[in-house]
């Protein structure tokens, strides 16, 4: 793995629910966050994937301080930026940008789209004089595949693929070091998803990234990612490279998301077992005791209510080598074949 240059350990939010008019008092909390750790090599892209309302863009906006965390640590080049305020915070600020999930609602209408791009030189100007941030506009739209005259058009001249260009050249405008992509193509169709993954593909190596990438469709996960964390109701349950969590899942919740992803071809699907999860998510307000996805798993046992399973290798492959010997928060984990071989060789898989 890539030296780091994100350090994220502990992280926890939580909402609190308050109850009275004239006198509140705290009767619970919303835990959209609930213990996360990760590390984000430099030049790396972390997909991180779940099931909606699992925390995912929380972590995205705790990362980029859009929110303070409850407890815990991000550290950005050994440095804790939970701690920071001021010029320091203003500082980091700028080291990590953040691409929006609604490309039309992350832009402002009454802006034009060369206001929209040089706008961080306005809250940064150390990093462009003004006499030459409209030609570093131009040359942003030019990156992101858009004409350079489009500069004065507003946002609801384009389409959805390119207003989410707007949002990734925003993003670019002061040369960041770290990218946090919270669904950056959900709402784009899919011919255009794949231009606008091809173009942050491109990016990387041309501006020296690292991402954090969030979505929920495995199969764009897979294509630009190099290692992957899933997470369920607030917590991170099984992380690996991309070819350890799709080919070789050992956490059930994992296995059970894969096993949804569509199979083109018919006689792979006709194959592969299809594991259909029993009973609703549990709300993040009353999470279950120890091991909070037992609730919905074929597996669990009364060990699984008494005990919460660290994200750590299993015990069972404890001592063994191979793609299978990766984190995963489960007492009973253990490999699982979900996607037919024959469908992942012929890219018909979920990557």
């Amino acid at each position: 793995m890539a030296e780091p240059i994100l350090e994220v350990s502990g992280l926890v939010k939580h909402y609190p629910l308050m109850q009275g008019v004239l006198f509140k008092k705290q009767v619970g909390a919303v835990k959209a966050v609930d213990g996360v750790d990760f590390t984000l090599g430099k030049g790396e892209t972390l997909g991180i994937v779940g099931e909606s309302g699992c925390g995912k863009s929380t972590v995205a906006r705790l990362l980029c301080n859009l929110e303070r965390p409850t407890a815990g640590s991000i550290r950005f080049k050994g440095e804790d930026i939970t701690r920071l305020s001021g010029k320091a915070l203003k500082a980091v600020r700028r080291n990590i940008q953040m691409v929006f999930q609604d490309p039309y609602t992350s832009l402002n209408p009454r802006m034009t789209v060369g206001d929209i791009i040089g706008e961080p030189y306005e809250i940064h100007p150390e990093v462009a004089p003004k006499g030459d941030r409209r030609r570093r506009v131009r040359e942003l739209l030019d990156v992101v595949g858009l004409n350079p005259e489009y500069i004065n058009r507003y946002p609801h001249q384009f389409s959805g693929g390119q207003r989410q260009r707007i949002g990734i050249a925003r993003g670019l405008a002061l040369r960041p070091q770290v990218i946090v992509a919270d669904e950056p193509v959900s709402a784009l169709d899919v011919s255009v998803q794949a231009q606008v993954i091809n173009l942050l593909d491109g990016l990387q190596s041309e501006f020296d990234l690292s991402y954090v990438f969030i979505a929920h469709d495995l199969s764009i996960v897979r294509h630009i990612s190099d290692r992957v964390g899933v997470m369920y109701l607030g917590r991170i349950v099984e992380i690996g490279s991309d070819a350890e969590i799709y080919d070789h899942p050992t956490h059930p919740y994992t296995q059970a998301l894969l096993s949804a992803v569509p199979v083109p071809d018919p006689e792979a699907r006709e194959r592969r077992e299809r594991i259909i999860l029993t009973g609703d998510v549990p709300s993040p307000t009353n999470i279950p005791s120890g091991c909070r996805f037992r609730t919905r798993c074929w597996k669990a046992q009364e060990r699984c209510a008494l005990e919460v399973p660290a994200l750590a290798v299993p015990e069972g492959f404890r001592g063994a080598s191979g793609p299978a010997v990766h984190d995963s928060a489960c007492h009973f984990a253990e490999e699982k074949q979900v996607v037919p071989p024959e469908a992942a060789e012929n890219g018909n898989g979920p990557g």
